[in-house]
């Protein structure tokens, strides 16, 4: 059984920017530190260049245990896919095989991370990713199709030579 905080939005201004919706697999709110399957709550958040701004948490009563077994009786995994529908990017400690292919089949791409850090710290990053010059995968998700700046510049210098 899963519970949700959503905000609900009243008013305010669109950004024309189609924002990168976000998930941060938590178990305090404040940091990202938890593995996929023992999450006891997913942090979403949409991100643009221009700003941050949470979506929703979710949280979970029966999760698995970290030491990386499964309890084959219950499913627990496909609730916690569910639970990310929309969103494009999740990110965790850690993520089994399995899980991962049920994530990535649902159109969201895993990033797993090393050691525990600050939310705010991974939504930054993400903010400076889109900034620059997002990796083809994310450009895909973001609808654009544009070209890095340094590949125009080769462009340029080919048909001037």
């Amino acid at each position: 059984m899963s519970r949700r905080l959503r905000l609900i939005k009243t008013g305010g201004q669109e950004s024309d920017e189609k924002p990168l919706r976000v998930a941060v697999a938590t178990n305090d709110l404040e940091n990202l530190n938890a593995h996929f399957g023992s999450a006891k709550k997913f942090a979403i958040y949409d991100v643009t260049v221009e700003g941050v701004s949470f979506v929703e948490a979710v949280a979970f009563d029966d999760v698995t245990g970290q030491q990386g077994k499964h309890d084959d009786i219950d499913d627990k995994i496909t609730p916690k896919v569910d639970a990310l529908t929309g969103c494009a990017l999740l990110f965790a400690l850690a993520i089994g095989g399995p899980s991962a292919a049920k994530v990535v089949k649902a159109g969201i791409h895993p990033i797993k991370r090393k050691d525990p850090e600050p939310i705010s710290a991974v939504l930054e990053q993400v903010q400076t990713m889109l900034k620059g010059t997002p990796p083809p995968f994310l450009r895909k998700i973001l609808g654009r199709a544009d070209k890095p700046s340094f590949m125009d510049e080769d462009d340029e210098e080919e048909m001037v030579g």
